[in-house]
């Protein structure tokens, strides 16, 4: 019931955040086990630098430490470096080791998690057990976490740099009948919003990484920010992995706002699951939404009614549209089938979407070209093909760096290696046949190329504006 879910939610964050201290920790007597088998070597080091900042940088360089590392080590007094001393990190390090397997364990583990809560429940029954003194009356239904929760909108927004906030819907409200409107929040100049949901606090939100991950959280554990604040970073609330991105985030109440996912791996491989296969209890680490190579990454995640077309873009310019009836549905800790073949040198998917008749692909080169063209242009095939022509690359546009499937009113950014960020509507973009060459959409220093193309979600002024039935524009934001 009710208490039980309580329950297992408790023993996960508790063991969560043993596992993270504990993982903590490790990383430090790791620097000291180093240290300590290079002990002559680390003295004479810190004793020829200069200033603590100098030892600190000579001991990551010479050890391939970390400045954590480093910075733990030049803390260590004289008196830890004797024989008793070293024997006791040891000794910690290993039960530290220990304990981390276990817990990962539990995690991995309902059954371990149930029997923790059994056991944890019959002390409390031993130690404080004895005669009932209450009356036991039928109270009105039983009570969950979330019935204390109230259950209103949240605009929830998340920009390219990681940073997540949520703000009531109401806000948004109560400054319009002052009539001048309100900004959406501090964002800096190079950051923009890449993802924004209308969604209520008992919604969940799922977050797929590139490593064919997905995290869940729901809407209210998410820290609500004030208005202008830039909000909380993404790796402060999900156990993301070193070289972990997020690549998608979904909204859901019940898992039945479409019926299947699509996922696409940079490799070509595309995958069909249902929906509702992800309405399961997910550990606090994440658990596997595909099966991916170590050489792969997951580069998108679509929602699907089962009858859609999929359009995938690869690097040599190339676009493959298949219906998702050729993709046949698997479960949830499977790799896929191919659904574009990039087995050419150096090429690979940069791009997978929905493709509708009544929207266009966008595509831009790593040397700034682009064009945007109607999807009707592009033939439905059978997946695994090398796809049709979708723009004609020469040696000065080189390759594909991007690409979108848009509609005509929307925003969207070019982002260059070097981190610039030139915004633009989808209408500025000129309108051309598949294969033609495409002109100059974005302007590049010499040394800079177009590492991405992305669309701006609507500000959360103006989705706030459209859900709550008045006109944006009215509202400075």
């Amino acid at each position: 019931g009710h208490y039980a879910n309580h329950q297992r939610d408790v023993v996960i964050r508790r063991t969560k955040f043993e596992l993270r201290r504990s993982e903590d920790r490790v990383h430090v007597l790791e620097g000291y086990l180093v240290a300590l088998d290079n002990l002559d070597e680390v003295i004479a080091l810190i004793r020829g630098s200069r200033d603590p900042e100098t030892a600190r940088k000579g001991l990551v360089q010479r050890f391939e430490l970390t400045l954590i590392q480093a910075q733990a080590i030049l803390q260590l007094t004289l008196s830890r470096l004797t024989a008793l001393e070293a024997d006791k990190i040891k000794l910690e390090y290993q039960d530290l080791i220990e304990r981390i397997k276990e817990l990962r364990e539990i995690l991995g583990d309902e059954r371990r998690i149930d029997g923790l809560i059994t056991e944890e429940l019959r002390e409390i029954a031993d130690r404080y057990s004895d005669d009932r003194r209450t009356e036991i009356a039928h109270a009105e239904g039983e009570l969950d976490i979330e019935d204390l929760i109230a259950d209103q909108q949240m605009v929830i927004s998340i920009t390219r740099s990681g940073y997540i906030k949520s703000l009531p819907l109401s806000t948004y409200r109560q400054q319009r009948r002052g009539g001048i409107g309100i900004s959406g929040g501090e964002i800096k100049e190079d950051d923009y919003i890449e993802h924004l949901f209308v969604s209520s606090t008992h919604d969940y939100l799922l977050f797929f990484t590139n490593r064919g991950k997905v995290y869940r959280l729901k809407v209210y554990e998410l820290p609500e920010a004030s208005r202008t604040a830039r909000g909380r970073a993404l790796v402060n609330l999900l156990p993301l992995r070193d070289g972990e991105r997020v690549q998608s985030v979904l909204s859901t109440r019940d898992f039945s706002e479409g019926r299947f996912l699509v996922f696409a791996t940079r490799n070509g491989v595309v995958k069909k699951t249902e929906f509702g296969a992800y309405n399961t209890p997910i550990k606090a680490d994440g658990i596997i939404a595909i099966s991916i190579r170590d050489d792969d990454e997951l580069i998108a995640v679509r929602r699907t009614t089962g009858h859609d077309d999929i359009i995938m873009v690869s690097r040599s310019g190339q676009a493959a549209r298949f219906s998702e009836e050729q993709v046949r549905p698997m479960g949830r800790d499977t790799s896929g089938v191919r659904g574009m073949n990039v087995s050419q040198k150096g090429n690979a998917v940069i791009a997978m979407d929905v493709a509708r008749d009544d929207q266009e692909l966008l595509v831009v080169t790593e040397y700034g070209y682009g064009k945007r063209t109607p999807i009707p242009e592009y033939p439905v095939k059978g997946r695994g093909t090398m796809g049709v022509k979708t723009i004609t690359l020469t040696r000065n546009k080189g390759q594909l760096a991007g690409a979108l499937v848009v509609r005509e009113h929307q925003e969207l950014v070019f982002i260059s290696q070097n981190g610039m960020v030139q915004r633009t509507s989808v209408r500025g973009i000129n309108r051309y046949g598949r294969a033609s060459q495409g002109v100059r959409v974005m302007n590049l220093r010499e040394d800079d190329q177009v590492s991405a193309v992305a669309l701006v979600a609507e500000s959360e002024t103006s989705t706030a504006a459209k859900v709550l039935g008045y006109d944006p524009d009215l509202s400075v934001g």
